[in-house]
């Protein structure tokens, strides 16, 4: 749909030398936009736009659907209470579809035919786009009245079409990050996306690769790489006792919600293995999932419970504690059936700052922060017996497990640091060019008259 995206306005997505925040004549209001918040599990989203913040820019957060659930990160209740969370539909939003389909039918309904089309291969995407396509004609005229300059989407599934639906209708520039599942599942639109966005971050130059191969090598000079990160210094390793001794007892972690893509149960036959051999150890599971049931029935059965500990859910400032307190982590990401899997798990980066010795597998991403015997073990992914014996050599090593973890901690604070990431995203924003003076205003910034006296206003959030 390459010609409404023109009809829009579209800015162009050539990028000019990046610029620092400070040199910016105005600090960027920032859009971002994600599907659900808040979601315990994406630290990476919310530390990013404390970050963002930290360095000077605006943000305001524009979750497609907002998060059921009673445990939340503290620094996340602040982004909480002003949240633009909208309902799937409202007086609102009627009106505000209206007023477009009346003013600029063709932009409506070309956009409206576009995610149609290109999404009619994956039901999942099609449905999800249709779901919120009424609610982004309302997000395009709050984020006009806003002033916002650039929207930012997590995850190249619904939050990057819903960015691109945004963009459309007011011609606000946009970026989306590709993460895992979101890009390696599913890719119908991507092409889309990609085209019509100012930037788009890969996390990875696994992710880079997928994404030109499918959009064309013609969008190299948009498609960057750059890394999610972490805060090394909230991550502060305490130092412990010596614990190289194999009878002296040794923590693994395995952080990550329980669902198939992150390979719990091969752990858990890993950890049975390496105890059978007399290692004395706990496995301590944190988080909650579908497959909770699942794994708790397996340790029950095989008589492992005490040998694997489930932790629950648990907030960054506990993961932290718990980081401190252990020996080993463990994240042993598979692909799915379904074509699920993770991109570099966040986790993976937090143990390698609190100079925790790391074992994960040689998936997507994954290499490009562990390096095998330099910073961190790989195994190929699902293989029960390699673990095992990555496990075994780090229970058995203490100095092994010292200078792996020392790598790794110097790994994240070089090229896995949550401040440069900040830094290379904002500059690349700022380097798009305003479009404030380039696109005519698709929304008005106030809401027509002749349709207000029809339907009367409602205040939704």
């Amino acid at each position: 749909m390459a010609s409404f995206g023109k009809y829009a306005n579209v800015v162009s997505s050539s990028l000019q030398s990046p610029r620092s925040v400070s040199q910016a004549t105005a600090a960027p209001r920032v859009a971002y936009m994600m599907s659900r918040f808040p979601k315990i599990t994406e630290t990476f989203i919310l530390y990013e736009m404390l970050g963002f913040e930290e360095a000077g820019a605006c943000v305001e957060v524009f979750p497609l659907r907002r998060e059921k659930t009673t445990k939340m990160h503290p620094e996340a209740a602040a982004f909480v209470d002003r949240a633009h969370f909208l309902p799937t539909l409202s007086l609102e939003i009627i009106r505000d579809n209206i007023r477009m389909f009346l003013m600029h039918p063709v932009l409506w309904s070309g956009t409206l035919w576009t995610i149609i089309r290109a999404n009619l291969g994956c039901r999942r995407l099609l449905v999800g786009a249709l779901a919120v396509f009424p609610k982004c004609v309302t997000m395009a005229r709050r984020m006009k009245q806003l002033r916002v300059t650039h929207i930012h989407a997590h995850f190249a599934s619904h939050p990057a079409a819903a960015a691109w639906m945004i963009h459309q209708f007011s011609g606000i520039p946009y970026s989306f990050v590709a993460h895992g599942s979101d890009l390696h599942r599913d890719q119908n639109m991507l092409a889309e996306k990609v085209r019509d966005a100012a930037i788009v971050v890969a996390i990875s130059n696994y992710n880079r690769q997928i994404i030109l191969e499918k959009a064309g090598a013609e969008y190299s000079d948009k498609v960057k790489v750059i890394h999610c990160g972490v805060n090394p210094a909230d991550f502060r390793p305490v130092k412990k006792g010596s614990s190289a001794a194999s009878q002296d007892l040794l923590h693994v972690l395995c952080i990550g919600t329980l669902h198939e893509v992150k390979g719990q149960t091969y752990l858990i036959d890993a950890a049975r293995i390496v105890a059978a051999n007399g290692v004395r150890l706990k496995l301590h599971l944190i988080g909650d999932g579908p497959d909770q049931e699942m794994l708790e029935s397996k340790v029950n059965q095989a008589g492992l419970g005490d040998l694997v500990m489930f932790e629950g859910r648990r907030d960054r400032h506990e993961i932290i504690q718990l980081l401190q307190a252990a020996d080993i982590l463990v994240a042993p990401s598979v692909p799915t059936a379904n074509g699920r899997r993770e991109g570099i798990p966040v986790v993976l980066m937090e143990a390698m700052a609190s100079a925790l010795p790391v074992i994960s597998s040689r998936l997507s991403g994954i290499p490009e922060l562990v390096k095998h015997e330099v910073n961190g073990l790989l195994t190929e992914p699902g293989d029960t017996a390699a673990i095992a014996a990555a496990l075994q050599r780090l229970c058995d090593d203490d100095a092994l497990r010292r200078r792996l973890g020392t790598a790794g901690q110097k790994t994240v604070e070089e090229h896995f640091n949550l401040a440069m990431s900040v830094r290379k995203i904002l500059d690349y924003i700022i380097s798009v060019e305003s479009p404030s003076s380039h696109h005519r205003q698709v929304l008005p910034s106030a809401p027509a008259a002749s349709l207000d006296a029809l339907i009367p206003d409602e205040v939704t959030s």
